[in-house]
Parts: structure tokens; C-alpha cells; sequence
């Protein structure tokens, strides 16, 4: 991403503020106002434990993280040039409208649930993180970090019918799109094996991060109702399905990883080489 990206990412966040262009020329303007108002996004790779984390906080009685919402695929389309000049006029292109509409949605869905903070946590998001950053620039993030070896050979397992290639370098978009929002963005990071080892920590943190009162149902996840657990719309395995929080698997004692995981691993503090 571009530093023109990252400077209207921090202009929006600090005040509200977004550049677009008016006249063939840059302009500032005002934010439509969000009905949603400081929601939580998780991001992460695929295969890092999310919807473990997820259905954690669901847990506690003021947090609604419902399953995968897929926002990138919400999208608003102007059927022809009628509707494009009367947006225009406005000063509103379709993707604007399209983030209307991702705003009335998820609080529609807040409101549906009874609860006061909304959390999103689909891996996709960590592609359109720029644009989640600025439709909401109140929006507080939470990074889940697990170990790229561990994320691969989850994928791998996951999708055997990929090459070792093709698997190292879908994990490697994850990876790498995930590594740029935490560069940009404030927020509060989680591993996902000391969110498995500990738990009670973890949580207890993440509600100091969003200013909540720590409960201990949200450990006992499996005593709560986290809606369909469906293929496609987070984890839907065995270990997932126990209630309970799992061990992570044990990784080999010297774990090889092609270039981009590596730098990565590295990067978070890891242990790993490059397998070359």
C-alpha cells in the first residue's frame, strides 16, 4: 500500500476527515455520520484460532461477534449513468453508498442482539483494512498473531487439494496484508497460542483494551449459544465444536519456512528458518 493510502487512513481516524475528488481536484470532506459506533475487528490470517477468539468474546454480555460477515463482498452497484449522476450530486460514488450500507447493516444487527459492541472477525478483512479504518474511524482493532508454520500446515490440512506452493503463498497474502495493518493501525495484539495457554489472561487483557469489566463465562465459551457453525463462515472442525479451549498443535523442533513466512515469522518474534 501506498504512503498516500496510510496518510488518508491517519487523516480519517484523527478527524473524520476523507480525501476525495471534486472537480478533477482533491478535496476534504466530512464523513457521512455511522450509526455503528466503535466496533471491534479482529484481524488475522486464516487458520489462526479467530473463531476461537470469537466466540469467546460472543460470551461476554456486552459483546456481539456473530459469525463471518464477509464485507468485502457487500458491495453496492449503479445499474447506469442515471443513478451515477444523482449519487454524484450528492457527492456519493458507489463505494460510499456501498459503505452506507455496511454501516446499517452490522448496527441493524447490533440492535438485533441486544448488546453494545459489535465484533467482526473474517480473515478477508485484513484486504480491506484500509477501508474498515476509515468508514469507521473510531474502529478499535485486535491483531491475532499465531506462528505462520502453524497457520500453513492448518491451511495445508485444510485445503489439500492446493500444492505446497499455492498454499505458502495463499497464507503469505494473509500474512502479509495482516503484518501492513499493524504497521498503520493502533490496537491490541493476541497470540493465539498464549490465548490458548492461558486464556483467563488473555481475555482479562482484551477487556482492559476495550474498556469492559472481564467475565469469566467467556472461558466457558461452549456454555453459550454462537449460532450455526457452517463451513465457509468460520471454523466449523471438530476441536471448534468440544466447547472447551484446545491445545494448539505441537509444531516440529526446526520448522522450515520459504521467504515471505519467514520474514514474517521473524518479524513477530517466531522461531523458524528459511527454507531455501
Amino acid at each position: 500500500m501506498s504512503w498516500k493510502h496510510h496518510l488518508a487512513v491517519r487523516i480519517a481516524r484523527s478527524t473524520g476527515m476523507q480525501i476525495t475528488r471534486r472537480g478533477g481536484r482533491p478535496a476534504f470532506v466530512r464523513r457521512p455520520h455511522r450509526l455503528l459506533r466503535q466496533p471491534v475487528f479482529i484481524l488475522s490470517s486464516v487458520r489462526s484460532g479467530s473463531t476461537l477468539l470469537r466466540m469467546m468474546l460472543n460470551s461476554h454480555s456486552s459483546l456481539y461477534a456473530p459469525h463471518e460477515l464477509h464485507l468485502s463482498k457487500l458491495r453496492v452497484e449503479f445499474s447506469d449513468h442515471y443513478i451515477t449522476d444523482s449519487m454524484g450530486e450528492l457527492g456519493w460514488d458507489a463505494q460510499e453508498v456501498t459503505h452506507l450500507l455496511w454501516d446499517r447493516v452490522l448496527d441493524a444487527a447490533l440492535q438485533r442482539s441486544g448488546k453494545q459492541v459489535l465484533v467482526e472477525k473474517t480473515p478477508h478483512n485484513v484486504f480491506i483494512w484500509p477501508r474498515i479504518a476509515q468508514v469507521w474511524p473510531d474502529a478499535r482493532f485486535v491483531f491475532l498473531l499465531r506462528h505462520p508454520a502453524a497457520i500453513l500446515d492448518s491451511w495445508t490440512r485444510a485445503r489439500p487439494q492446493q500444492t505446497p506452493q499455492e498454499a505458502a503463498e495463499s497464507v503469505g497474502r494473509y500474512l502479509t496484508k495482516l503484518a501492513e495493518a499493524r504497521r498503520v493501525l493502533p490496537g491490541h495484539t493476541v497470540r493465539y497460542e498464549d490465548l490458548a495457554a492461558d486464556p483467563t489472561t488473555e481475555t482479562r487483557r482484551i477487556c482492559e483494551f476495550l474498556g469492559l469489566e472481564w467475565e469469566s463465562d467467556m472461558v466457558e465459551y461452549g456454555r453459550f449459544d454462537h449460532g450455526r457453525i457452517k463451513a465457509g463462515l468460520g471454523d466449523w472442525t471438530g476441536r471448534i465444536r468440544t466447547g472447551t479451549v484446545q491445545p494448539p498443535r505441537e509444531l516440529p523442533a526446526d520448522v522450515a519456512l520459504p521467504g515471505p513466512l519467514f520474514e514474517v515469522a521473524q518479524g513477530w518474534g517466531y522461531p523458524a528458518r528459511r527454507d531455501d
